[in-house]
């Protein structure tokens, strides 16, 4: 594995920990009394962080001490219960509620510089006056050049009412624009895209598991079932999880009802069996699930709920592994700790959790390490424990602890003599070069193609495009590109065409581009035919 590519999972590891912290059901509990022995523990804590704030040689945040400490004693259990600040609340819950409150921009921060990808129709931006390509160099006042996602957030986000004054640079002027916005809500979705891929079959790709997930997945199967579909793929693949409500409500579309989804137990709550609950509007048709490695928690309750109950196919890789559920308890400060209190089984009885008695570390290394040992390119690199076997309804043999396995097993794409293309993907260049020619042709492009259907169906990557992109690659790494060999040029066509569809029409542009490519969505698409 050459250390880009060595890189790029390194990196995608460390984000999915950063998400894994969300995975909780949101109940406000309040702490029973502790124990005389517990009490006993807890004023030995507080003595030992007053000699700390009192004596201790340097000066220290003692809020950032009692911090690490919690999440050591949560970590301490097991790899999933943790602790978050009031602000990482707040951040989490806006993503899974379903809004948050803001200017309403899609941005990217490209050299330094934050870069506006899109306005959301409707939204405080789009009636200010800001436009795809803009460039924000200055928040009431103050430069932010140099600026990073996070504080861009911060900056940019706020209370609904309040005003926020933004300096604009714009392609093709040269002087300064301020536009004064006035925050609002702003809808977030679930559902990245929901779309008819032939005249049968739809797709529908779910980014997470919120509180809007049952109403935007009933809504998009109902579209696609007036434009004839029969059959439907559903894309769970790095959807790491959310609300076991949504996840229940995407189940029921699909079983009918009394049939078991989901079973929940521990060692201090009462057992709890979930079953459909009413009629779905997709109990008839063809489903395939797909998953991988970073499909988890509700992900893997569809997946399992749909394998085990033989109402689809699962195709894919072997999906996270996370069975444990946890429950939100709030502290006096805002802040909270979310708690593993049971297990949850799949209807044939599968608890799919992963080991994690060797601690945290560990267990968060064990998806590197499936790339290491083979897994991810053959199935039979696989160790099942064939100690934990379960059967189906239609009996079907299936086997718990460590993931859901697919039915249909597809490998990592690796390709071959794509060097090329691992260069510049891994690089910021695709993704600039693919911004900075939508923001440059864009009146051209949409003149061209005026929706997201004329562009998948029409637009073409040409040669000279190609040779601009590894020339903008080469100037900004300062690297020259390994042989552009034929499948590596085809491969970052594609990807140059979807990006550059996502800038103009968003992931209406972009899915069906990557999805024509896509091993896993033909290897589902084979499936449904047979």
């Amino acid at each position: 594995m050459n250390e880009n590519r060595r890189s790029g999972c390194l990196l995608f590891l460390w984000i999915l920990v950063a998400f894994l912290a969300g995975f909780s059901l949101a109940l406000h509990i309040n702490p029973n009394r502790l124990s005389k022995r517990g009490s006993e523990q807890l004023n030995k804590m507080s003595e030992v962080m007053g000699y700390i704030d009192r004596y201790y040689v340097d000066s220290v945040n003692v809020d950032s001490i009692y911090g690490l400490a919690i999440n050591a004693m949560l970590q301490g259990l097991d790899p999933h219960s943790t602790y978050s600040t009031a602000e990482e609340n707040r951040t989490m819950m806006e993503t899974l509620e379903g809004s948050f409150e803001g200017i309403g921009i899609q941005f990217n921060i490209m050299n330094d510089t934050l870069m506006v990808v899109s306005v959301i129709s409707g939204g405080p931006s789009e009636k200010a006056g800001l436009m795809a390509g803009d460039r924000m160099i200055e928040v009431d006042g103050k430069s932010i050049i140099g600026i990073k996602n996070e504080q861009a957030f911060k900056l940019l986000r706020g209370k609904k009412g309040s005003k926020v004054k933004v300096g604009i640079l714009r392609p093709g002027f040269k002087d300064k624009y301020t536009y004064e916005i006035t925050r609002g809500v702003i809808p977030t979705y679930t559902v990245d895209v929901a779309y008819m891929m032939d005249a049968t079959t739809g797709y529908i790709k779910l980014n997470e598991f919120g509180s809007t997930t049952a109403k935007e997945f009933n809504d998009d199967i109902l579209k696609l079932k007036r434009q004839g579909m029969t059959s439907l793929i559903v894309d769970l693949r790095s959807n790491t999880g959310g609300f076991l409500d949504a996840a229940v409500s995407v189940c029921d579309e699909f079983l009918p009802k009394n049939r078991e989804i989901v079973s929940i137990e521990g060692s201090k709550v009462r057992p709890e069996v979930i079953y459909a609950s009413h009629k779905g509007d997709f109990e008839e048709g063809k489903v395939v699930i797909l998953i991988d490695d970073f499909s988890a928690s509700a992900s893997e309750i569809v997946a399992g709920a749909v394998q085990d109950n033989d109402r689809g196919i699962i195709v894919g890789r072997r999906s996270f592994g996370k069975g444990l559920v946890q429950r939100q308890f709030d502290l006096s400060d805002k802040s909270s700790i979310r708690l593993t209190t049971s297990r949850y089984h799949t209807p044939s009885g599968r608890c799919i959790q992963r080991e994690y008695a060797h601690g945290t570390d560990a267990y968060y290394e064990d998806l590197y390490n499936r790339l290491l040992n083979g897994e991810m390119e053959s199935a039979d690199s696989i160790h099942l424990d064939s100690t934990k076997v379960y059967h189906t309804l239609k009996g079907r043999t299936v086997y718990g602890g460590g993931g859901i396995m697919p039915d249909y097993f597809v490998p990592i794409d690796r390709g071959e003599d794509m060097d090329a293309y691992y260069e510049i993907a891994n690089s910021s260049a695709l993704i600039q070069y693919a911004f900075h020619y939508a923001t440059e042709h864009k009146s051209t492009l949409k003149k061209q193609y005026p929706d997201a259907k004329s562009y998948v169906s029409g637009m073409t990557v040409t040669d000279a495009m190609l040779q601009q992109l590894v020339q903008y690659y080469e100037k900004s790494s300062k690297k020259k590109v390994t042989k552009m060999t034929p499948n590596a040029s085809k491969e970052l066509k594609v990807w140059l065409k979807a990006l550059i569809g996502r800038n103009l029409y968003g992931d209406e542009a972009f899915y069906p581009v990557v999805n024509k490519t896509d091993k896993v969505i033909l290897k589902a698409k084979e499936v449904l035919q047979e």
